[in-house]
């Protein structure tokens, strides 16, 4: 018996590392990422990261990042962290709360999901951003529905070509 469970345990997560790389495949399909210098890593169950360059083409007037790279990195990082706990439905963000901490005006900037809540139909995760210093430069925390959209229907999570 101690086998079989260990089995069960050993296709558990081979599925969940299999839905995590299909979901870091979705986010590198999405067109709007080819805006951004960035790349998503499921870094485990409920957990995300998305490493991405600060570059001049986003500033403000003031010579600094522009809110909506916080807000879209921040969503990214919550939505996929909780993403990873549904397997067969593409989620929607429904409400996104963010604070900004500190301005970036260039580099390297790490945005880190987790989730905190939900399990069927609603999720809630959390994000927040670091710059190159290790400083924290926002944060915040997103509301995640069930959509009726099956992740297996999306050209990006399906597996790769053999």
């Amino acid at each position: 018996m101690p086998r079989e469970a260990g089995s069960i345990a050993s296709a558990s997560s081979q599925g969940a590392e299999l839905h995590h790389r299909a979901l870091e495949r979705l986010y590198a399909s999405a067109p709007i990422n080819e805006k951004f210098n960035s790349r998503l890593e499921i870094t485990g169950d409920g957990r995300s990261r998305i490493i991405f360059q600060v570059e001049e083409s986003v500033f403000h007037a003031a010579g600094a990042a522009h809110g909506t790279i916080y807000f879209k990195m921040l969503d990214d990082a919550a939505f996929y962290a909780a993403n990873t706990r549904a397997t067969d439905r593409f989620l929607l963000t429904t409400s996104f709360n963010l604070h900004f901490t500190k301005p970036v005006r260039a580099g390297e900037v790490v945005a880190e999901g987790m989730w905190i809540s939900g399990k069927r139909r609603v999720f809630v995760a959390e994000s927040r951003l670091v710059d190159a210093e290790g400083d924290e430069i926002g944060r915040g925390t997103g509301t995640f529905m069930r959509s009726h959209i099956a992740l297996s229907s999306l050209p990006g999570y399906s597996s790769p070509a053999e």
